[in-house]
């Protein structure tokens, strides 16, 4: 059992002071796998200090020191990204080749981009007679979730090392070791004490704590619309920027002459992918209602073809997802839409035939949904489509936009049809005809998907004040 029982304070692990031990369960054999400890007010008090005491010299680095140091980084990353890819498999059931490729090599991708958005930013702009200068905003309290564990906490510490902040990090405690690695890397990397300090604990305790601490200058996360919204509230009081990337129910758009196959098989593979566990997973898929009956055989076919197994074996079979009340939840749903009506073309309630162990989740596909059916509305975080019929192109573009969410959006369609319909969507992201995740393009959404973006030059000044000099020029 990996054992991380220590915080990682001021640039060192410290005992807990009044934390309580949390065991990590394995999704596929449904047995511990790690233990942590749960932080406590004590510890949040001590890891708010550090950095306050950290910040006072670390943000007044020079832009070639930072990425001197983001330089190290990267070298001590690449070194420990198998230990980390074995981590995350254990923890939330990521199959171990879609760990070591995507999951721990997206770190490497926002380290590099932090990189290229620190060498070109304006740190400063001439206006008339005076100045105006982007400055590191402080301390940074980062809630970072358990489905794209690295991929959410480079995301954010990428970018606020750049920036010249210095922060805490408080992961999932359903993945927490990939996490603890992460915290072992910037220490070797040489990471002044107190720039960045770990402090391992849940959203009620330590997630709470850090909200409202009013030593804390920002609190950026990433989670649930629900915690979210939960952050907002404990953060009011002190005034602080609360940066936020919540839920989706991403729409997938197939136009009139696109592609059948080439639709299906992309919307599905984004949804697959994780086990369905990715915010952007676009898991209404909206057809033409002539083509439905040829887009659901394509789709159950697709569907049908994909195989649950051992997370910790290589492979293109997809794995448990993270946690029993996760599935519960999942379970629920697909009932749910059986109830509402859909026509269940594959997959539904229970686990996988042949697997009577683990939280794994049959591949599911809906047909015949309406966009006012609980399974079109609600976030399900599983491996579960519904696809949806429309009749019109304006149609389509209705359905798509009614959601209390818009993180992102998928389109299929000649150029014409694209560049008529993207425009119109109520997103923060869209992906034309597919499309591939970019390091350097902002990634957050619109309405209940949160507010403010990470990545390249936009996630750099996220964590920035900005300061106007009046009359510096003079």
């Amino acid at each position: 059992m990996r054992s991380y029982l220590k915080h990682y304070i001021g640039g060192q692990w410290v005992k807990s002071e009044g934390g309580t031990v949390h065991q990590v369960i394995d999704p596929a054999t449904e047995s511990a796998t790690t233990e942590i400890t749960l932080g406590s007010q004590a510890d949040v008090d001590k890891a708010v200090a550090a950095a306050k005491a950290a910040f006072e010299t670390f943000s007044r680095t020079s832009v070639e020191e930072r990425l001197a140091l983001i330089d190290r980084v990267i070298a001590e990353y690449k070194a420990r990204m198998d230990d980390m890819a074995q981590a995350i498999s254990a923890e939330m059931g990521a199959p171990l080749s879609l760990a070591k490729t995507a999951q721990v090599g997206s770190g490497i991708g926002h380290l590099m981009s932090a990189a290229r958005a620190l060498k070109e930013f304006q740190f400063e702009e001439a206006i008339g007679n005076s100045l105006v200068v982007h400055e590191p905003i402080g301390v940074v309290a980062m809630i970072t979730p358990w489905n794209w564990p690295l991929n959410q906490i480079v995301s954010k510490v990428a970018p606020a090392l750049a920036a010249g902040c210095t922060m805490i990090l408080k992961p999932s405690e359903e993945a927490p070791s990939c996490a603890a690695i992460f915290a072992e890397v910037m220490d070797a990397a040489g990471v002044p004490a107190g720039v960045f300090n770990l402090v391992n604990g849940d959203g009620p305790g330590v997630g709470t704590a850090l909200s409202k601490h009013k030593g804390v200058d920002m609190v950026s996360f990433t989670g649930s619309t629900r915690a979210g919204i939960a952050v907002a509230k404990n953060a009011a009081d002190t005034v602080k920027r609360v940066h936020q990337e919540l839920g989706g129910k991403s729409p997938s758009l197939m136009l009139e002459g696109a592609d059948v196959a080439a639709a299906v098989k992309g919307t599905l593979f984004s949804v697959l992918l994780n086990s369905g566990q990715s915010c952007i997973a676009p898991a209404r898929l909206l057809v033409p209602a002539a083509l439905e009956k040829e887009a659901a055989a394509a789709a159950a076919e697709v569907m049908k073809a994909t195989t649950c197994g051992n997370p910790a074996e290589e492979g293109r079979h997809i794995g448990p997802v993270v946690n029993k009340t996760q599935w519960e939840k999942i379970q629920g749903l697909i009932r749910k839409g059986m109830e509402e009506g859909a026509t269940l073309e594959t997959g539904g309630p229970g686990r996988p035939d042949g697997i009577d162990t683990g939280y794994f989740v049959k591949p599911t596909l809906f047909s015949g949904v309406r966009n006012d059916m609980t399974i079109a509305r609600e976030e399900i975080f599983g491996p579960v489509v519904t696809i949806i019929p429309y009749d019109s192109e304006e149609d389509a573009v209705r359905i798509a936009n009614d959601t209390d969410y818009g993180l992102s959006a998928v389109v299929f369609g000649s150029p014409e049809a694209v560049k008529r319909v993207a425009p119109r969507l109520r997103a923060g992201m869209v992906y034309i005809n597919g499309g591939q995740p970019n390091p350097d393009l902002p990634f957050g959404g619109y309405k209940q998907s949160g507010n403010g973006r990470e990545h390249g030059k936009y996630g750099l000044a996220e964590f920035m004040e900005v300061k106007a000099m009046v009359g510096a020029l003079a």
